[in-house]
């Protein structure tokens, strides 16, 4: 199959592709495995070196945007070293927001195909991340839907882009990579 795959909201079950490839879902679960478990070299290692990490904001009530480059995002990085400089400032405790470090729990909706083209495979999942803010004592749930966009060659496979729309996007205190 390749190509977009037709509204997978519609038609027969059987139209559509299937599930997504197992190795598609172990790779989103071990990037959340990875975040709760504060393993950021692991979660690193799971990103293209040119990987896009993107957390667009609401326009407006009913607009999300749509163009990084001229609107306003939550989060927005461009490759792996963007991502790690993110982690850096997380490890070395520069993070005002992120010290003591919250504690997070992903939970993932399975993933649905919604286009392959020869080894690029591009998903959706639903998903929430309770984080819990050990110096504020609050809990805050971040839920809504992300979008992989996996890519793989014959040394295995890695994020190529992940794109996060919250669907409750008032941030109590912060908002940073492993909340999502």
């Amino acid at each position: 199959m390749n190509g977009p795959v037709s509204d997978p909201a519609s038609g027969p079950i059987r139209d559509l592709p299937g599930s997504a490839p197992a190795w598609a879902g172990e790779l989103i679960a071990r990037e959340a495995f990875c975040l709760d478990t504060r393993r950021w070299d692991d979660w690193l290692g799971l990103f293209a070196q040119d990987a896009v990490f993107w957390v667009p904001s609401w326009l407006d009530d009913e607009r999300i945007g749509d163009d990084p480059d001229t609107q306003v995002s939550l989060i927005y990085c461009t490759s792996r070293e963007a991502l790690a400089d993110r982690v850096w400032r997380v490890r070395s405790g520069l993070s005002v927001a992120s010290t003591p470090l919250p504690r997070t729990t992903h939970v993932l909706g399975p993933p649905l195909v919604l286009a392959q083209d020869g080894n690029t495979l591009t998903v959706r999942s639903a998903f929430s991340c309770d984080v819990w803010s050990v110096r504020a004592r609050r809990q805050h749930r971040f839920f809504g839907h992300v979008e992989h966009r996996l890519t793989g060659n014959a040394e295995g496979h890695v994020i190529a882009a992940k794109t996060v729309v919250l669907a409750n996007d008032r941030i109590p205190t912060m908002l940073d990579f492993y909340c999502v």
